[in-house]
């Protein structure tokens, strides 16, 4: 079975982490617990996910936002009603226009359910989100950690955990990513919650430097 955590549980979990991890427990000391991010398991924060692939989060969210200004609730049936000059004047690319009507068009037909995912294991979610165009690893990992709250996902994919990591641990800047996967495995089976210290980091550093 899978385990989930939830913000009962979010600090003591950090706690655990931070008792085996210094570097983990020096990030606590210096900026406090992360927040405890979390979206709900809807259309709308898929769509989010969709957006925030490869752009900054500040555009991934005003075109997030556009859309809800063009049709309120943001649901699979009013977005498939939409033409392409329209979600262009949402701030949508070409390619994301075509990622989110296959998802919605999924969930429409049946093909694909947000709720039955909630009660899968990884795998099976992996497997049923990725038959989606435009949904990879990188997406899967973002839904496990953000929405369904599994404990121990790492988004390799995800350049600021992979320079946090980098930073904090005094890596080399040409790391692999197969040795900083490998490194990971000192955290299992909590790596969700030290992927949300590393991002509370990334952040915090950035805040300082700028």
């Amino acid at each position: 079975m899978f385990a989930v955590f939830d913000i009962n549980n979010y600090h003591q979990l950090c706690d655990l982490l931070a008792e085996q991890d210094p570097d983990l427990a020096g990030i606590l000391n210096q900026y406090g617990y992360p927040p405890f991010w979390s979206r709900p398991n809807t259309f709308e924060s898929l769509v989010h996910i969709i957006l925030e692939q490869q752009v900054s989060l500040a555009s991934a969210l005003a075109a997030l936002n556009k859309l809800k200004v063009k049709i309120g609730e943001i649901n699979p049936e009013s977005f498939l009603l939409l033409t392409d000059e329209e979600l262009k004047a949402c701030y949508f690319s070409r390619q994301k226009s075509i990622y989110v009507r296959d998802l919605a068009q999924k969930i429409v037909n049946g093909a694909l359910s947000l709720n039955a995912l909630a009660s899968l294991p990884d795998h099976e979610i992996r497997l049923q989100l990725k038959n989606v165009k435009g949904i990879g690893d990188w997406t899967v990992d973002i839904y496990l950690s953000f929405i369904l709250h599994h404990c121990d996902i790492f988004p390799i994919g995800d350049l600021a955990v992979v320079n946090a990591i980098k930073s904090l641990k005094k890596l080399p800047k040409d790391t692999k990513k197969e040795d900083l996967l490998a490194f990971s495995k000192v955290w299992k089976p909590y790596r969700t919650l030290a992927v949300m210290m590393l991002w509370h980091f990334y952040l915090e550093e950035r805040k300082v430097k700028i």
